[in-house]
């Protein structure tokens, strides 16, 4: 069983207070009954109508979340509690991230059951950029920009890492855009030129940006324009 609110968030992609506008029109049927409560909890398998069209939750699942502070993005894990853990749906134990943030970094994920449609956001060969906000111990110069653009060496890594983008705002906040994902390669990075992240929020993916209307730990599906920006090109 599922509430009708949400089981019109994961269907038609809308939040919980605009499927509270559609229930309160009479918008929806279940079952040939007019539902207003967005409490009514309903059998998945239930015939619901959304303005005579039928709604179904069969098919791929694809979700944005805020991610809180000090949360793992993993299934399980004996010190923390996981990000999974704040969804509220079916077949939770099917989903996986597209692109996980550390421990310590907060803002976008993206949360599906489609591994091919989270490749093409994760792989280096898309250059489908991660954009972060990034709080430093120490003072930035513009040299900086240079140095993340030719590269940086990282230790333990054959390659320099793909050239990145920096926005320099004050002397220790900035924008850093990354176009590919190695294990705490913010942190490294800076690491490797003698500074150290104090804080770090994820902003965006590729041209999709994190809804300033989620709280931390608060989440929404995807919208169809929002999932079509990383299909594959025709």
């Amino acid at each position: 069983m599922i509430r009708i609110d949400k089981y019109l968030c994961a269907t038609v992609g809308v939040t919980r207070r605009e499927a509270a506008i559609i229930l309160r029109n009479k918008r929806v049927t279940v079952d040939g009954e007019i539902i207003k409560s967005g409490a009514v909890k309903i059998d998945e398998m239930a015939l619901v109508l959304y303005d005579g069209a039928s709604l179904s939750l069969s098919g791929p699942r694809y979700f944005m979340m805020n991610k809180p502070l000090d949360y793992v993005c993993s299934q399980e894990d004996p010190s923390h509690p996981t990000v999974f853990n704040l969804f509220d749906e079916l077949g939770v134990d099917k989903l996986h991230i597209a692109g996980r943030l550390d421990v310590d970094t907060t803002g976008l994920l993206l949360v599906t059951d489609d591994g091919q449609w989270s490749h093409r956001v994760t792989s280096p060969k898309q250059r489908c950029g991660k954009k972060y906000s990034v709080a430093l111990a120490l003072p930035v110069t513009d040299e900086v920009i240079g140095l993340f653009e030719e590269g940086i060496q990282l230790k333990s890594e054959k390659d320099k890492t793909l050239p990145a983008k920096i926005e320099i705002l004050d002397e220790r906040h900035l924008y850093l855009t990354l176009y590919e994902g190695k294990y705490h390669q913010v942190k490294r990075m800076f690491a490797s030129i003698g500074n150290k992240v104090v804080e770090l929020h994820r902003d965006a993916i590729g041209t999709l940006l994190l809804d300033p209307r989620l709280a931390p730990g608060e989440y929404r599906p995807l919208r169809e324009s929002e999932i079509a920006l990383f299909n594959a090109k025709k």
